[in-house]
């Protein structure tokens, strides 16, 4: 999951906690506001009761305190107003056939769920009840009783809860909506920073970035273009390592190709001699077909197989012809070559583009390529026929494909797995100049390709 839906998805989960969290406060509160309520309707009843109580003692002093209970007109439309809605009121003592004064509950919030009402009072309990004396200098004036309607009180504290949580649920998706812009702006930065480290691993080590704004992704930045300044001079530097131990094995080549002709070469050719003048002579003392005139004329023939493959092998180690007579020229030699020596497989040349200009090492190296696969395809497949195609792209590419396709069948991973020395100094060519190297499964055997850069 991307790091932006993340820290959304947990910025989410925060807001859904907190509203939680303030879901369950406003429901104490709501429900603690009605014993609040409770206790102001019985103040504010006791103090007026206690005006009414005075006024009636001095209106009508020729009469006993206890006659004046139950205070007279106390049951008034102002005396209701005092009264909050849900919370009923009774004087004390109370006459008979008195019921209490309650404050008004119809319409005050819409009817609560039973689950809710169930929860709320089995985990806050009971209303308590309030009791407040008409006066305090008198105990005798009388007490006020508030008690809330139990049902009134539930409808009050699910409307007080509701009206809190649309309100704190218009927060939430507010806060979630431009915490996320705000977190997705601040991170936008980190799909360049991805994105650079992606062509790094493609092998684009200097990749400009952006100017980022945010210290820790700016500092996050900077050591990712640390990291490609580094990687990119240990690839320049392993390249120029790569290069010089190439031309330090040609070198050695060379010298060993010269050895090989002087020493080898030349006894070769004294053995070939001697072997001659044996047989010849064998012929002329005794009669042909002698034991020594056949053992003279095998010797011929086995030093005339060894000094072809010297003179192979001679080839091989020497500067490939490409250096001197051009890629294509050289290609077409190569492939006329392995023609003459053999009729199976049928061997395919196929250039394309204009390959009159590349010369040097990429010459060098795409020849090293196609001898090398053609030398494997021949020895190593029963392949009837093999595809050598060379091609020069143009434009952005600018670079030099070689590919050799044969029908003989192989695993393509086994022969990855277990190159030889000549594949793996042709991969190591490839890669001093910058290039790629691949082994991959063809339609009926195995594909060899190559990838120059002809900058290189």
């Amino acid at each position: 999951m991307r790091l932006v839906l993340q820290l959304v998805a947990r910025l989410l989960v925060i807001v859904a906690l907190c509203l939680g969290a303030a879901t369950v406060w406003a429901t104490i509160d709501a429900y603690r506001s009605v014993d609040r309520a409770t206790s102001a309707s019985a103040e504010r009843v006791s103090q007026a009761l206690e005006a009414l109580y005075w006024r009636e003692l001095l209106l009508r002093s020729n009469r006993m305190r206890e006659q004046l209970l139950p205070a007279p007109d106390w049951r008034t439309i102002e005396t209701m107003g005092l009264i909050a809605p849900g919370i009923c009121v009774q004087f004390e003592p109370a006459g008979a056939f008195e019921k209490p004064l309650c404050g008004q509950s119809k319409g005050i919030g819409k009817a609560p769920p039973h689950w809710f009402a169930a929860t709320v009072q089995t985990v806050l309990g009971d209303h308590a009840t309030v009791e407040r004396p008409i006066s305090a200098r008198t105990a005798t004036a009388g007490t006020v009783r508030a008690i809330s309607d139990p049902e009134a009180a539930i409808a009050l504290a699910w409307q007080h809860i509701l009206d809190n949580i649309h309100v704190a649920l218009l927060m939430a998706l507010a806060i979630a909506l431009l915490a996320s812009l705000a977190i997705a702006h601040t991170l936008a930065p980190a799909h360049s920073i991805v994105s650079a480290l992606r062509r790094m691993a493609e092998g684009e080590y200097r990749t400009p970035l952006p100017r980022v704004r945010s210290m820790d992704l700016a500092m996050i930045g900077r050591a990712v273009g640390d990291l490609g300044d580094r990687l990119a001079q240990a690839e320049e530097e392993r390249t120029m390592l790569t290069r010089r131990l190439l031309e330090i094995r040609s070198d050695e080549r060379r010298a060993l190709a010269r050895e090989l002709h002087d020493e080898f070469g030349q006894n070769l050719t004294a053995i070939l001699a001697f072997a001659t003048t044996i047989e010849a002579s064998a012929g002329d003392k005794y009669a042909a077909g002698t034991e020594i005139a056949q053992d003279a004329r095998m010797i011929s023939q086995a030093t005339r197989r060894i000094i072809a493959c010297l003179r192979d092998t001679l080839n091989r180690l020497r500067h490939p012809p490409a250096e001197e007579l051009g890629l294509e020229a050289s290609l077409v030699d190569l492939v006329d070559s392995w023609r003459s020596r053999t009729t199976q497989p049928m061997i395919q040349l196929d250039l394309q583009g204009d390959l009159a200009d590349i010369s040097g090492t990429v010459a060098a190296t795409a020849y090293r390529i196609a001898q090398e696969c053609l030398t494997n395809a021949l020895r190593h497949s029963a392949a009837r026929e093999i595809v050598l195609r060379i091609e020069r792209r143009t434009g952005a590419e600018n670079a030099l494909l070689v590919r050799v396709e044969d029908d003989g069948g192989g695993d393509a991973a086994k022969v990855a797995q277990s190159a030889g020395f000549g594949l793996t100094g042709v991969s190591e060519r490839v890669a001093a100049l910058g290039g790629s190297l691949s082994i991959a499964r063809a339609s009926r055997g195995l594909s060899v390709a190559a990838t120059i850069p002809l900058a290189a």
